[in-house]
């Protein structure tokens, strides 16, 4: 009887402390905060919006380990992730569902059709659209709760016609992808190579997302005899259009839209042989600078020596350590207003190892101050580019 008793008296305390616990009355008791993710997991760009996610968890990940103590009480952060196939009509589906299902303060999206479908409600809803991409657009609309994460593309337009017009001649045949990224892309392009003296040839706009044999369309553009051939879309696809090209006895330059990877396609292709007079973004891996070679080193002890992350892992990863930042300057964990404020202080006061491209901070428009660093392949290899990509 007397046993009963102690043992009913050891464990009341234990048992009451794990009620208040699950009644959210511990003072232990972490609150989940959910960050929310639309981008393509499935189809030709998987691997784009995968690169995009292991970024997210990464920094999440890092985040729980060190804590996350906003005015004093504990939050533990949680990436919700949802397929959207590169369907901008996804994308907003996904994004109302993240906001009013699972509360995110912040849905991360990495591509400019979703992002436009999103900047339709993310204001009157009150969430912080973190948006992945170059296009210039993301930030003119004025939508004040947007930030675009990658610098725009227009600051490689002129260095990628400069190089490839210099090196293999006026003609330049179009063999972008077809989704609105590329569209705008090729928008900012062609006036470009008209205005440095260039025609184009040829054009044939193809479903990057849908297809892996692009033979019909790269030979009606080859039938022109082009110089140059400008792509762009996700990294494999992109490397097939260039693989295929080859194959079809295509001698000239690649001017290669951001979004694709040299690192990555040269898996696709076989090496840099085929991508010889390439010009596009220098690979993170490739990267000199002392936060970029730490962040490698990094990604690889924890996913593995022979995995390397693109500038999407490392853009996204920093973009998460901001928004924790900016929480605990906001001293709010779902006020989006309040944290969209401070996440240009954030990002000035991350250390490099949580910001290895060197994030400076946010414009005035909402979109990241960075100099971005353009690289071409010569000789079978992949060098930096004598031109500077800033403007």
């Amino acid at each position: 009887m007397n046993m009963t008793r102690r043992t009913g008296f050891k464990l009341l305390p234990v048992a009451l402390g794990l009620a208040a616990a699950l009644a959210g009355g511990s003072a232990f008791a972490q609150e989940v905060v959910k960050i929310g993710y639309s981008g393509p997991l499935s189809g030709g760009a998987a691997l784009y919006g995968k690169n995009v996610l292991t970024g997210l968890e990464m920094a999440v990940s890092e985040i729980n380990a060190a804590g996350l103590d906003v005015k004093g009480k504990k939050y533990k952060l949680e990436v919700v992730a949802l397929d959207d196939k590169y369907s901008p009509a996804e994308s907003a589906i996904n994004a109302r569902r993240l906001a009013q299902q699972h509360r995110t303060p912040a849905v991360f999206v990495p591509h400019s059709g979703g992002i436009f479908a999103v900047q339709a409600f993310n204001e009157q809803e009150k969430f912080l659209l973190m948006a992945y991409s170059s296009v210039p657009k993301v930030t003119e609309a004025g939508n004040k709760l947007s930030i675009r994460i990658p610098p725009v593309f227009t600051g490689y337009v002129d260095p990628f016609v400069q190089t490839t017009m210099k090196r293999y001649g006026k003609r330049v045949g179009l063999l972008p992808a077809d989704h609105d990224y590329a569209k705008a892309w090729t928008a900012a392009f062609v006036p470009a190579w008209k205005a440095a003296g260039g025609t184009v040839v040829s054009e044939n706009p193809m479903s990057y997302n849908k297809s892996a044999d692009f033979y019909s369309g790269v030979s009606r553009v080859l039938a022109e005899k082009p110089d140059v051939l400008f792509i762009g879309g996700a990294s494999e696809p992109t490397a097939l259009v260039a693989k295929q090209a080859r194959e079809l006895g295509f001698k000239g330059g690649f001017a290669i839209m951001d979004q694709a990877k040299l690192d990555e396609m040269a898996r696709v292709t076989g090496g840099y042989a085929m991508l010889e007079g390439s010009i596009g973004v220098m690979p993170l891996v490739a990267d000199e600078r002392p936060s970029a070679k730490a962040f490698v080193e990094n990604f690889r002890k924890k996913h593995g020596a022979d995995r390397d992350p693109t500038s999407e892992t490392s853009y996204n990863y920093t973009m998460v350590h901001a928004l924790a930042s900016a929480m605990k300057l906001a001293g709010s964990v779902d006020d989006a207003a309040a944290i969209r404020a401070k996440m240009s202080d954030a990002l000035k006061s991350l250390p490099p190892a949580n910001n290895p491209s060197l994030i400076s901070g946010i414009d005035d428009k909402g979109g990241s101050i960075i100099t971005p660093a353009i690289a071409v392949v010569e000789g079978g290899q992949l060098k930096p580019s004598a031109i500077d990509g800033a403007k």
